[in-house]
């Protein structure tokens, strides 16, 4: 790999959500096209039961979100993969997170909502986020069912 395009970095917010899948497909055609490695990140926060002296965590947590990271980009990328894509599993808030990884990338791209919130929500809360307070561009991804259309024409933000 050369210098530049270790330098030029896509940072894509994957939860295992529909939306995310496909915010993951878009940053590796992006990533193709200008020569970029994708690092996908998954975030957790250990739950917490309240009424207790001490909050019971649940130590497997991140090797389940590192599980269902390293599923999603085998899943969505295949084999054959065109780019690097990095797995980056990190604890914490997620919009938090995402904004400190997106930090000096080219491009934060997002699905348009995961799993939590509002069905009927156009935006999801992280993606709001992280498009008001991001420090580089961001892409958001709504799937839209049509991903093998989309990939003959290649990545078209806002879709």
């Amino acid at each position: 790999m050369n210098e530049t395009a270790a330098q030029r970095r896509i940072v894509v917010g994957v939860d295992g959500s529909v939306s995310s899948r496909a915010a993951l497909r878009w940053a590796v055609r992006q990533a193709t096209l200008v020569g970029a490695t994708v690092e996908a990140v998954i975030t957790w926060e250990y739950p917490a039961i309240y009424d207790w002296g001490v909050a019971v965590v649940d130590a497997e947590v991140a090797g389940y979100a590192g599980k269902a990271l390293a599923e999603a980009v085998a899943q969505e990328t295949g084999p054959q993969c065109p780019v690097e894509v990095r797995e980056r599993v990190e604890y914490g808030n997620a919009a938090q997170v995402l904004l400190k990884v997106a930090d000096g990338a080219e491009l934060l791209v997002l699905g348009n909502r995961g799993h939590g919130g509002f069905a009927g929500a156009l935006l999801g809360s992280v993606s709001q986020h992280c498009v008001q307070h991001a420090s580089c561009p961001v892409v958001v991804v709504r799937d839209t069912g049509h991903e093998h259309a989309e990939d003959a024409n290649g990545p078209a933000a806002g879709r």
